[in-house]
């Protein structure tokens, strides 16, 4: 049995944390998984995997650019499997932000991609004040005043909702790995 491929393009490590719970609950199905992280992947050795499960983190409205010269670089051989992508942001903490109508960066995502996934997700991330540099934090306390979020920098929260994140594994090993061909 092939292994799944499950890729990572995480900043500050929740988006890392999510594809592992990915992983584990794909395990706990019976399915092999390898995950990496995408920056540090040149070139997978695609024709050990027909599903393929990518996420990314969202900062300051922007994936990062790896992942946009990973996408472009092997789109092909991605367009050719059973795909899965899910994009992690503090948008994302708002219901209506996790589907693709309501989420935008899914939205401009697929819209300016030459991979269209299978299935696409969106997860709410980890607001983690503390550790971030002194002006990237008034940045953000700016976004999130401006959205009605925490605003104090003393706090750390994890907006995830790991149910939504087991259920998304699950839907991948439903769609990506039971379905016929």
């Amino acid at each position: 049995m092939n292994a799944m491929l499950l890729l990572y393009s995480s900043r500050n490590g929740h988006t890392q944390h999510i594809i592992q719970k990915v992983a584990q609950c794909l395990g706990e199905q019976g399915i092999d998984c390898d995950v990496a992280d995408l920056h540090c992947l040149a070139n997978p050795e695609w024709q050990q995997y027909q599903q393929v499960i990518v996420g990314a983190s969202i900062r300051y409205g922007n994936f990062h650019p790896l992942l946009w010269r990973f996408v472009r670089q092997h789109s092909q051989a991605l367009n050719q499997r059973k795909t899965a992508f899910f994009c992690v942001s503090l948008v994302a903490r708002k219901a209506s932000k996790c589907t693709l109508e309501g989420n935008p960066y899914l939205r401009k995502f697929l819209k300016h991609s030459p991979w269209q996934p299978t299935l696409c997700k969106a997860f709410a991330g980890a607001l983690r004040y503390p550790h971030y540099r002194w002006f990237e934090r008034r940045i953000i306390q700016l976004i999130m005043a401006l959205t009605g979020g925490e605003t104090d920098v003393t706090q750390e929260i994890v907006y995830t909702e790991w149910q939504h994140v087991d259920n998304f594994a699950r839907q991948c090993a439903e769609k990506l790995c039971l379905s016929g061909s």
